[in-house]
Order: structure tokens, then C-alpha cells, then sequence
């Protein structure tokens, strides 16, 4: 089994920063992609952004793409991502997830392609 725990979220106004933390204990996350997820109420789990396995490659949702960047210490287990330029429309719940295949990233997009996910954190952007 795997735990995922998320970390860094709070209250920031628009045009702050905000880091986020996942930290991975139970097993080694170091072979899997893994990804960051938001989600508002009475909305549907949204992509943010993921990074391989070996961090050689990182996709982003272009509604983020220029302001947030995905980065991972495989030697802590360890994934963060950095917000930056924050709007009030990334506001959400923000979670972490690990993908199910090992050194795969294919469908990277879809939230069911991922079988291991934290608890979540709150972001919130006022403006």
C-alpha cells in the first residue's frame, strides 16, 4: 500500500504563491508518474499537471502551463508543486496521485489512470 499526504495548501490573495508538498511513505513511488489533480464542488476531478517517473518529462493543463511547475525528489519520495501567478479561479481541493503502471505515462489525462491519491489540500485565492 501507498500513502499519499499533501501539505502547503492555505489562503493566498491573487497574484501570490503557493507551494504544495506530496509525500509518499508505505512503498517507493520513485517508478511511477505522478500527478496533481484539482477539484471544486459540484465538479469533476481536473488535471493540473504530471511528471514521469525519473522527472524527464512534465505536462501541465494549459489553464496552468507558465505559472505552476511540477518537480519530484525521488531520494524523499517526495513531489511538489510550485503556484505561482495564482488566479481565484484555482481555487479548489488540490490532491496528489500516483499512477498505476510503472514507468508509464500513457493517458496521462485521465484520473482513472491513477490508483493511488492523498487526502487533498485546500487552495484558496481571494481577489
Amino acid at each position: 500500500q501507498v500513502q499519499l499526504v499533501e501539505s502547503g495548501g492555505g489562503l493566498v490573495q491573487a497574484g501570490g504563491s503557493l507551494r504544495l508538498s506530496c509525500a509518499a511513505s508505505g512503498r517507493t513511488v520513485s517508478d511511477y508518474t505522478m500527478g496533481w489533480f484539482r477539484q471544486v464542488p459540484g465538479k469533476e476531478r481536473e488535471f493540473v499537471a504530471t511528471i514521469t517517473w525519473n522527472g524527464g518529462r512534465s505536462y501541465y493543463a494549459d489553464s496552468v502551463k507558465g505559472r505552476f511547475t511540477i518537480s519530484r525528489d525521488n531520494a524523499k519520495d517526495t513531489m511538489f508543486l510550485q503556484m505561482n501567478s495564482l488566479k481565484p479561479d484555482d481555487t479548489a481541493v488540490y490532491y496528489c496521485a500516483r499512477f498505476s503502471d510503472r514507468y508509464s505515462s500513457s493517458n496521462y489525462l485521465e484520473p482513472n489512470k491513477y490508483n493511488y491519491w492523498g487526502q487533498g489540500t485546500q487552495v484558496t485565492v481571494s481577489s
